[in-house]
């Protein structure tokens, strides 16, 4: 077999899964699995259930096991005329591992783990909703900037906490008789609770406690969380652009680029596209020749 006609079948695999995989049908059969595979996790919470039921689950996991692995062999075979684009999209990656590592050795024969595996299929129910997509990777562009916020938070609850118990461990040694449980008193008031007990037993101190109190609520509660809601909000509107963005280079789809070269280069790919299509179709229908052998003289000349 030729290179030549190898690309070719290549090409016609992937055309053919792509309109698997990309058909509404597809998507709304693969989140019915996943939903049911949700559904068979939670029923082996009961006991009773797997004692009676235990081959039924059993032969239903290994139907979910092989619907899954197939789903994913066809998002690969969609990839065969480019199969690095595959590994580009992070949730292929991630199908892949959630899929593949449930046939390993160590994952079979550890309950803990094939358990856990099989949660993780439940979480790519995010990849057939555009929204909760968003949100999840939302989540993971906020992560740089939480650690910076965990940071000084971490910062302020140590210097009140110190604060706290050179002023209070000697009249309240429960709360704050340790930097650990000044450290502790302190991180559930930034939630406000049990703030109104504070203040009030602040005050049987001191009047001036009230500024402690006063100064740690509006830097903890007010100014740090504001700044953590600042941060997620920044990194929606980033997934957000980048869903946008997915969306505009879909298949089917030429993604906008700025640089000219680029540009050339994405319609010489169009065209050289365009043409294997008409010289698939030349082959296929009982055309001339000379239609053919035009057909892959400006194949060339592109």
């Amino acid at each position: 077999m030729s290179e030549r006609t190898a690309a070719h079948l290549r090409r016609g695999l992937a055309h053919r899964s792509c309109r698997i995989v990309d058909s509404s049908a597809f998507s709304s059969v693969v989140f019915c699995l996943i939903a049911a595979n949700a559904v068979l996790l939670g029923i082996e919470t009961y006991s009773g259930v797997v004692h009676q039921w235990h081959g039924v689950l059993k032969a239903a996991e290994h139907f979910f096991l092989a619907a899954f692995t197939t789903e994913i062999l066809l998002r690969a075979a969609a990839h065969a005329d480019r199969p690095r684009d595959f590994f580009r999209d992070p949730w292929n990656v991630f199908d892949l591992l959630v899929v593949g590592l449930a046939f390993m050795p160590f994952a079979r024969e550890n309950a803990t783990v094939l358990r856990l595996l099989r949660l993780a299929r439940v979480l790519r129910a995010a990849r057939f909703l555009p929204q909760l997509r968003i949100v999840i990777v939302a989540v993971g562009k906020s992560l740089p900037g939480t650690l910076s916020f965990a940071l000084v938070g971490a910062l302020l609850l140590y210097v009140y906490a110190m604060v706290g118990w050179v002023f209070f461990a000697d009249y309240d040694p429960e709360h704050y008789g340790s930097l650990g449980r000044a450290a502790l008193t302190l991180f559930l008031l930034m939630t406000l609770d049990g703030l109104g007990d504070a203040v009030r037993g602040g005050l049987e101190i001191s009047r001036w406690t009230i500024l402690y109190f006063g100064s740690f609520v509006l830097l903890g509660s007010f100014l740090l969380v504001n700044l953590l809601i600042g941060v997620v909000i920044n990194s929606l509107e980033e997934a957000r652009e980048l869903e946008k963005e997915r969306e505009r280079t879909l298949p089917g789809q030429q993604p906008q680029v700025d640089d000219p070269a680029e540009s050339l280069r994405a319609q010489l790919v169009a065209a050289r596209q365009a043409l294997d299509a008409m010289e698939s179709s030349l082959v296929a229908s009982p055309r001339s020749c000379a239609c053919r052998g035009a057909a892959q003289a400006a194949r060339t000349g592109v």
